[in-house]
């Protein structure tokens, strides 16, 4: 029984340390960090980072949409969904939170919606068909 207190606790303190590790800081040292976790290609850290950025700044795109970024490469399409959307409903003119939500609508083979954001994004972007 002892060994299995000890393990909680060991586990429990882990855990609060880790926990401490990605929520430490100013929220611009945390931008940093999560900034260079996601240049690091860990993607996953950087995600546990600027979730509890996006929750303490929710008005900025920022760290939202690189939020989304995360969450898209570390294949966790349906978060990625959600933080583009409520970007894209607060700026619909946000070009690359279309982009990248049609993007994420099409890895989820859902190809009808994408193309609707996909085709917004083109053209917020100038990409017009040549005739």
């Amino acid at each position: 029984m002892e060994t299995q207190a000890g393990t909680q606790v060991e586990t429990q303190v882990g855990t609060q340390v880790e926990t401490t590790y990605y929520d430490h800081g100013t929220p611009a040292e945390r931008w940093e960090r999560a900034q260079q976790f996601f240049d690091a290609k860990d993607y996953a850290g950087a995600a546990r980072v600027l979730s509890g950025l996006v929750e303490e700044v929710p008005e900025q795109t920022g760290p939202r949409l690189l939020l989304a970024r995360a969450y898209y490469h570390s294949a966790q399409l349906r978060r990625a969904e959600a933080e583009l959307r409520i970007i894209v409903e607060r700026d619909p003119v946000e070009h690359y939170a279309r982009l990248m939500l049609g993007r994420t609508l099409q890895r989820q083979a859902r190809h009808e919606e994408a193309e609707r954001h996909l085709r917004i994004a083109s053209a917020l972007a100038g990409d017009f068909p040549q005739e």
